[in-house]
C-alpha cells in the first residue's frame, strides 16, 4: 500500500480512538474514495441484473462503485442461468407499470429485439459499462461496528479473496446485498424472515423454499405450426388435451399444466410444471418449466450437481415434447445453462417487511421506490409441487424501508433480497419492480452524497427526492391510487391471508 496512505490497522487504531458522531461514520473511505478504489461509495455484493440498475444510477449521479461478484462470471440468473422469460407488472386494467432503464429493455423483449442470450448480453454490457464487476471473489469477512450513541450497526468494510488467491478490504460508504444467496447478509446477525414452510409445512419443521429452475433450451421447433396447430381447437377441446388456459401466440405460450403434470422426471426432486414458452426467433425456443426442489445456492456442489441432472432431464423432455407437442417432432437442444434460476432463498429482516395484505390493500408508502403489480405467485416447494396463486392485487408501493437491512446504517439489499413476508414475495420478487426500487435507490443515494445518512430520511426529504426523480428521469412514485382488494375482511381474515392460509378470488 502507498505509504500516504493509511494502512487498515492505523484505520482501524484510529477508529476506535475517535469515533465518528452519527452519520459522519466511515470518514476515511469517503475523504479517500476520490484517488483509492479501495474506497467507494458503494460496494455492491453480486451482479445480479437488479443490483446492477442501482449501480448504474449511482454512477450517473457522480458515485464511486463496485461490484464484488462471488460467481465466476458476470450476470447471474439473467446471463448464467439465462432465464431470459420476463414477467410484465400489470395493474388491475392492464396499464403497463415499467418504469425507468428497465423499460428500455422490456421494450426490446417485447418487440422481439432482444430474445436471443446474445441480445440480454449486449444490454447488460451497456447497462454496466464503466462499472468495475471483480468476478470469482470470496468473502473473508465483514468488519460489523455499532454506533457511539446505539442507533445502529454499520459495516465498516468487506474483506475478500480474489480468484487469483490476493487478499483484499474495501471500505465502502454503503453496501449492497445483490447475490442470490445472502453472501453479505447471512453474515451480519439478522433474523431470517420466515419462508415457504409457514405456508406449505414441512415434516420436520425445517426451512423451505420455492423450486429453482433449469431453464430449457431447443431450437428447430416450427413455431407456425405449433401455434396453428393448437390455437385451431376450440378453447374446451385445447383445454381438454393440453390442460387450463392453454394459449399460444406469436411470441408466447402459458398453460400446457396437463403436458407438464403428464412427464415423468424419474425423481422426486424434478417436477415439470405447466410450460411458459418464448419464441426466441428462428426455430429456438426457452422454456420455463422445468422445476429442482431443494437445491441449496450457497453450496456450489448443490448447484453443480443440479445443472448436471437437468441436463439429463432436458434430453428426457426433448424426446417427450416430441412427441407431444404438434412442430416440435425435429426439436433439438440448443445447448445448457451454466447456472439455475434461484426464485427463493433467505431472506433476511429489513426495516419493514412487505405483508400480503399491503399488496392486496394497494397501500402506497411515503418513502415509495418502486411502483409494483403482480400476481402473488408462490410456485411449488416439494411438499406442494403445484404451488398456489394467493390474490392478484392491482397496484402497490414499496417502500425504501423494505431495502434498507433492519438496525444496519449503511446495508441495501437488491432484487429478490427484498424485505417481503413469504407470502408477500411471491408477487414482490418480481424482476422489473425490484429493479425500479434499485435505481430509485441508486439516484437517491447520489443527491444525499454526504448530506444525511440513508437512515435518516424524513418525508418531507424522501418528497423532495421524488419530485427530482420524476422530473429528471420521469419516474413516479407517488400516487397511483390502486383497488383495495380486502376491505371485506375481518382482522382474522387479514391474519390468515398473511400467513397464507386463505386465497382471494
Amino acid at each position: 500500500m502507498n505509504k500516504a496512505r493509511f494502512s487498515i490497522a492505523s484505520v482501524m487504531i484510529a477508529f476506535i480512538l475517535l469515533i465518528p458522531p452519527k452519520g459522519v461514520f466511515n470518514a476515511h473511505a469517503q475523504a479517500a474514495k476520490a484517488a483509492d478504489p479501495d474506497h467507494p461509495d458503494i460496494a455492491i455484493i453480486g451482479s445480479e441484473i437488479e443490483g446492477m440498475y442501482l449501480a448504474r444510477a449511482a454512477a450517473d449521479e457522480g458515485l464511486s462503485v463496485v461490484v464484488l461478484d462471488p460467481r465466476p462470471k458476470p450476470g447471474g440468473q439473467l446471463l448464467e442461468g439465462e432465464m431470459l422469460f420476463l414477467d410484465e407488472p400489470l395493474g388491475d386494467k392492464g396499464q403497463v407499470l415499467l418504469q425507468g432503464r428497465v423499460k428500455e429493455l422490456f421494450d426490446g423483449f417485447k418487440s422481439g429485439k432482444i430474445r436471443k442470450l446474445s441480445e440480454f448480453r449486449a444490454y447488460y454490457d451497456k447497462l454496466t459499462k464503466g462499472i468495475p464487476i471483480v468476478s470469482g471473489v470470496t468473502l473473508t469477512g465483514v468488519d460489523i461496528r455499532q454506533q457511539p450513541d446505539a442507533t445502529g450497526r454499520f459495516v465498516e468494510s468487506v474483506s475478500y479473496r480474489t480468484k487469483d488467491g490476493r487478499d483484499k478490504t474495501v471500505y465502502p460508504r454503503y453496501v449492497v446485498e445483490n447475490t442470490d444467496f445472502a453472501a453479505l447478509t447471512s453474515r451480519l446477525g439478522l433474523r431470517r424472515i420466515p419462508g415457504m414452510e409457514t405456508i406449505f409445512r414441512t415434516p420436520d419443521g425445517s426451512n423451505d423454499y420455492m423450486a429453482a429452475s433449469l431453464m430449457l433450451k431447443f431450437k428447430n421447433v416450427d413455431w407456425s405450426a405449433f401455434q396453428r396447430e393448437v390455437m385451431r381447437l376450440d378453447k374446451g377441446k385445447r383445454e381438454q388435451k393440453y390442460g387450463s388456459e392453454t394459449h399460444v401466440n406469436g411470441t408466447f405460450t402459458w398453460g400446457f399444466g396437463k403436458v407438464g403434470a403428464g412427464y415423468n422426471s424419474g425423481s422426486d426432486e424434478w417436477f415439470l410444471r405447466g410450460l411458459n414458452t418464448v419464441n426466441q426467433r428462428g426455430g429456438e425456443v426457452l422454456i420455463n418449466a422445468l422445476l429442482v426442489y431443494g437445491v441449496d445456492p450457497s453450496n456450489e456442489e448443490s448447484v453443480r450437481q443440479a445443472v448436471e441432472e437437468g441436463k439429463r432431464q432436458t434430453l428426457r423432455i426433448r424426446d417427450y415434447l416430441r412427441q407431444t407437442l404438434p412442430g416440435w417432432s425435429k426439436a433439438e437442444i440448443n445447448g445448457y445453462p451454466d447456472y439455475l434460476y434461484i426464485r427463493d432463498f433467505d431472506r433476511y429482516e429489513t426495516e419493514y417487511v412487505l405483508q400480503g395484505t399491503d399488496l392486496m390493500s394497494g397501500r402506497m408508502f411515503w418513502d415509495n421506490v418502486s411502483i409494483g403489480g403482480y400476481e402473488i405467485d408462490l410456485q411449488g416447494t416439494k411438499s406442494s409441487k403445484w404451488g398456489s396463486r394467493k390474490g392478484n392485487p392491482d397496484k402497490y408501493g414499496m417502500p425504501l424501508r423494505s431495502f434498507q437491512a433492519k438496525s444496519f446504517r449503511n446495508v441495501i439489499v437488491a432484487g429478490k433480497n427484498v424485505g417481503a413476508s413469504a407470502v408477500a414475495y411471491g408477487s414482490a420478487r418480481i424482476q422489473a419492480q425490484t429493479a425500479l426500487a434499485a435505481e430509485s435507490i441508486g439516484i437517491i443515494l447520489g443527491q444525499i452524497n454526504g448530506k444525511y445518512m440513508l437512515d435518516e430520511m424524513t418525508p418531507a426529504r424522501m418528497k423532495a427526492l421524488q419530485d427530482y426523480i420524476r422530473s429528471k428521469y420521469r419516474i413516479t412514485l407517488t400516487g397511483g391510487n390502486a383497488v383495495n382488494k380486502i376491505t371485506g375482511l375481518t382482522e382474522d381474515q387479514r391474519r390468515a391471508f398473511n400467513q397464507g392460509q386463505l386465497v382471494i378470488p
